[in-house]
């Protein structure tokens, strides 16, 4: 062998060993499998990052009615260029050739009235370099403005955070939603991936027995005890079990695989379920189930929060008809100074600092308001028709509270059914296998025919198809009155919300 041949071998053999490494064993019951779903799969990991958002969201609202606080600098701005000056006597030209320097230091305060209150410094140097001056402004500002609306109308500010503390609730709860259907996806898919198990099971034990039954009939039909066309229809049914046994096996790996997919593991891992039926025997209560459902449903209260939002829709299409306005309020002082550029930054500034001291208080205060004399019903009709939403989800929660009983209802009588079905089908396996085992005795002897033994064979591969689809059936009943209820009526405790 090569050196280069040798080099390829040792890199593939590094890289199946690296694969091999990765790859996992998972020793699965339903609960295991359930906890992994939801720390792997893909929905439940964009669930997560929703509820991220909401978080985020929720954050910034708040955040939003806290002091703000910015700082601004130039350092510095030139500027060179011509202007116009229009007046009077016409319209003139001028350069301008400057240096600008500067910082402002701005604090906002949000009121809770959706108004809100700031202070304002700032210190700005300017260097006009054609006519060789350097002046400064000192000033500083103190603002209340509010609008008169919010007092009596449509508070934007509450509003928003409300709005904010809302979808955060309906993100959560839609979360704990998607996790109880997460729930019984995996329910479903593990009992199918079982169901598909067993029925390879099943198929193999079918084709062993059909394999017993064959060597009975070829050494019967070696001894001519019975014809030849029965041997050859005990080769027949062989070949047919052989290949309902493959066929299995071929279904159960695509549902191995889309399994693996589900819970959000790598497809080379591998998978083992706990196969053992083991059942409790549960029975609920119909009116009991209702009342869990109206209880605890989220989609209830994802209606209830639809309501109290197309409510701030409604006051805040009335506030546009009200009359309105802001009050504003501020006091100012400002210091200013001229001087030659000779003069230094710190001999400009400490006098536009002086003059600052000596300057008399500026202030301000207005009320400004706007009303609404005339527009042809337009508000109006925006508020009988926020009004009109209003009345249809109302409507529509009265039809889901109708929809859930009627669902949980159901869903308990099938639960209750698929229990006594189980119940009665365990009975008709044992009786299945034991009539199996005289027919096989008889046939054996000679007292039936192949056909006779193939008939008690199916109707043996029934009892056990049947049983295993009474199981999954219950046990996908108890998943579904959970996720319905929000109640394990199993362990007899409320799931948390």
């Amino acid at each position: 062998m090569t050196a280069k041949n040798i080099k390829l071998a040792t890199l593939l053999c590094l890289l199946f060993a690296s694969v091999y490494v990765k790859a996992e064993t998972y020793y699965l019951t339903l609960e295991a499998s359930v906890e992994l779903a939801k720390e792997k799969s893909y929905t439940m990991q964009n669930l997560q990052e929703n509820l991220k958002i909401a978080e985020y969201n929720l954050k910034s609202a708040t955040s939003s009615l806290k002091t703000h606080i910015d700082f601004s600098l130039t350092m510095p701005e030139f500027n060179q260029t011509v202007r116009t000056w229009d007046d009077t006597t016409g319209v003139s030209f001028y350069s301008v050739k400057r240096m600008d320097y500067g910082g402002t230091v701005t604090v906002n305060q949000p009121l809770i009235t959706n108004g809100n209150i700031y202070w304002e410094t700032s210190l700005n140097s300017y260097d006009d370099l054609y006519n060789d001056d350097r002046s400064s402004t000192f000033n500083t500002r103190l603002r209340l403005r509010q609008p008169i609306d919010a007092l009596y109308g449509y508070n934007a500010i509450r509003s928003s955070l409300k709005s904010a503390k809302l979808d955060y609730e309906r993100t959560n709860k839609s979360l704990r939603r998607e996790e109880l259907n997460l729930v019984y996806r995996v329910s479903s898919a593990y009992y199918n991936l079982l169901s598909l198990q067993r029925s390879t099971e099943i198929a193999l034990l079918d084709y062993e027995r059909q394999n017993e039954a064959n060597l009975i009939a070829q050494n019967k039909y070696a001894s001519g005890l019975i014809r030849e066309v029965d041997a050859l229809q005990m080769e027949v049914d062989l070949a047919e079990a052989q290949n309902s046994y493959e066929m299995a096996l071929i279904n159960q790996e695509s549902a191995v695989n889309s399994f693996k997919e589900l819970l959000g593991i790598e497809l080379s891992d591998s998978v083992v379920l706990n196969d053992e039926l083991e059942y409790n025997i549960v029975v609920v209560d119909a009116e009991k189930a209702v009342e869990f459902a109206l209880k605890n449903r989220t989609e209830l209260r994802d209606q209830d929060i639809a309501i109290e939002q197309q409510e701030m829709t409604i006051r805040q299409r009335k506030a546009d008809g009200m009359v309105r306005g802001y009050f504003d309020a501020y006091v100012q002082k400002t210091g200013t100074s001229m001087s030659d550029l000779s003069a230094t930054y710190g001999s400009v500034i400490q006098t536009s600092a002086n003059d600052f001291m000596n300057r008399p208080i500026n202030y301000g205060v207005g009320l400004t308001v706007s009303v609404p004399i005339l527009d042809w019903g337009e508000n109006k009709a925006r508020v009988r028709a926020a009004e009109a939403r209003q009345r249809q989800n109302y409507l529509s929660k009265e039809e889901l509270e109708r929809s859930i009983e009627t669902e949980t209802r159901n869903s308990v009588a099938q639960l209750n059914n698929n229990l006594k079905r189980l119940q009665l089908l365990e009975k008709n396996v044992l009786i299945a296998e034991k009539s199996f085992e005289i027919t096989l005795q008889r046939f054996s002897d000679g007292d039936i025919d192949s056909q006779t033994l193939a008939l008690e064979r199916n109707r043996l591969n029934s009892a056990y198809r049947n049983h295993l689809s009474a199981y999954i059936a219950y046990q996908l009943s108890l998943a579904d009155i959970m996720r319905k209820t929000l109640y394990d009526f199993e362990k007899g405790e409320p799931l948390a919300i």
